[in-house]
């Protein structure tokens, strides 16, 4: 399970949004080996006004804020968070101008796949890469 939410003051992106997502995904999906083909990510671009940033920070500040199982290793989030500092290079954001928060939730507090937990069906991939 990866639930991707990206933060962004302004509309920088104009018309590149679903693009910048599954750029995103794909950078998760590929550091932490899961399926390419169950992607839930969400863009938020608020007012800049509305949206407080380092003040170091440039105009492209972007934030991510993943939900995933817990089971990871520290290589692998270290990976994960290489992976996608250098995939939004594309879209000209600072590797300096990217926050990531990963939200670790048990299996068994997840329902999915017809309202069943988690922790009672097979997922398809590893928690523990």
């Amino acid at each position: 399970m990866l639930d991707i939410l990206v933060e962004v003051a302004g509309a920088w992106l104009g018309d590149r949004q679903a693009d910048f997502l599954r750029v995103v995904h794909r950078a998760v999906a590929q550091a932490l080996q899961t399926p390419h083909d169950e992607p839930v990510a969400r863009l938020l671009e608020h007012p800049a006004h509305f949206f407080l940033t380092p003040k170091q920070a440039g105009d492209r500040f972007t934030r991510i804020e993943i939900a995933l199982f817990a089971g990871r290793s520290l290589e692998a989030k270290r990976k994960l968070f290489l992976t996608i500092v250098e995939a939004v290079r594309s879209f000209e954001v600072s590797p300096d101008d990217v926050k990531i928060v990963l939200l670790e939730v048990a299996t068994e507090d997840v329902g999915l796949r017809g309202g069943k937990a988690a922790c009672d069906i097979k997922l398809g991939y590893s928690l523990h890469v």
